[in-house]
């Protein structure tokens, strides 16, 4: 595996870089919640998820409540479970509603997105053993329910920090290699402040609302690039060039391929932590380049 940078950014026609740059030039930077009052007001203060058309079916397995979309046309041919992001505080599976049935019906999947319990209210390790749970469901049940056994997993951010620690706790268990791959995008892999991005984060509310009750939060179900990493599925490794967690993506991508894995990563130029849920044509081209990616793993 190549670690010149040069090398890993993505090669995107100037315009989408220029106008991705421009975006962010003119946007206020956000931040999130900095106490619990303020996480609350923040929930209160959000708009409804947009609606999608066909709807989810709403469902619960093994005692957590899943969000189902199945293609329009046709079976699936695949399985993506799905964890969603918001700093393990903030959101829900719904809020991915429309980017989860596009995605249903452009790769021919069944989209199965886990509603996993919210820290602060149910802390680590509630979150972990939700996602946990329906991975092990679909393990067991992918073929009756959706006539098919292939599965692959993803997630953003806090989703992707959950869907690294639900494949280490189903390698742990010998059932893994049921994935074929793994989609991460800018994933939050250090809540302990030992490393260079974790260092970065050290001060944020979600580290304290999602972990800390812990002494040692270099356990690798709260921070996975602490983990050994061997026996994980081919995982694709998505972050921005901007952002704040660049280095830890690099980490845990280098960690992954000296395990023996197989490991892609794609740096985007000019962009920050969350930049796929831009309204922005980089956006859009990262969107599809992981579609494709996870398309290829689950066709085999």
């Amino acid at each position: 595996m190549r670690f010149a940078l040069p090398a890993l950014f993505v090669d995107l026609p100037r315009e989408q870089v220029d106008e991705a740059r421009g975006f962010y030039a003119s946007r206020v930077a956000g931040r999130g919640p900095a106490s619990r009052e303020e996480l609350t007001a923040a929930r209160a203060g959000r708009p409804a998820p947009r609606a999608a058309e066909p709807p989810a079916v709403e469902a619960v397995e093994a005692g957590v409540p899943i969000r189902i979309f199945t293609p329009r046309t046709g079976p699936p041919r695949g399985v993506y479970l799905d964890i969603p992001g918001g700093g393990f505080y903030l959101d829900s599976a719904a809020r991915d509603d429309v980017r989860n049935r596009g995605l249903a019906d452009a790769l021919q999947v069944a989209v199965v997105s886990v509603d996993y319990r919210l820290a602060p209210e149910h802390p680590w390790p509630a979150a972990p053993d939700d996602c946990a749970a329906v991975a092990l469901w679909l393990v067991e049940e992918a073929g009756a329910r959706f006539g098919t056994p292939r599965l692959a997993i993803g997630g953003s951010s806090a989703g992707a920090n959950l869907a690294l620690t639900t494949l280490l706790r189903l390698r742990d268990r010998g059932a893994a290699d049921r994935f074929t791959g793994a989609a991460l995008r800018f994933g939050a892999y250090d809540l302990s402040a030992q490393t260079p991005a974790g260092r970065r984060i050290a001060d944020e509310y979600f580290i304290q609302a999602y972990a800390g009750h812990v002494e040692d939060r270099t356990v690798p179900d709260i921070s996975p690039v602490f983990a050994d990493l061997g026996g994980l599925p081919p995982t694709l490794v998505v972050v921005g060039g901007d952002d704040v967690l660049l280095e830890d993506n690099l980490a845990l991508a280098g960690r992954l391929a000296a395990a023996g894995n197989d490991v892609e990563v794609r740096i985007y130029p000019g962009v920050p932590h969350g930049f796929t849920g831009h309204p922005t044509a980089l956006a859009r081209t990262a969107l599809d380049g992981i579609g494709s990616w996870l398309s290829d793993r689950i066709r085999g």
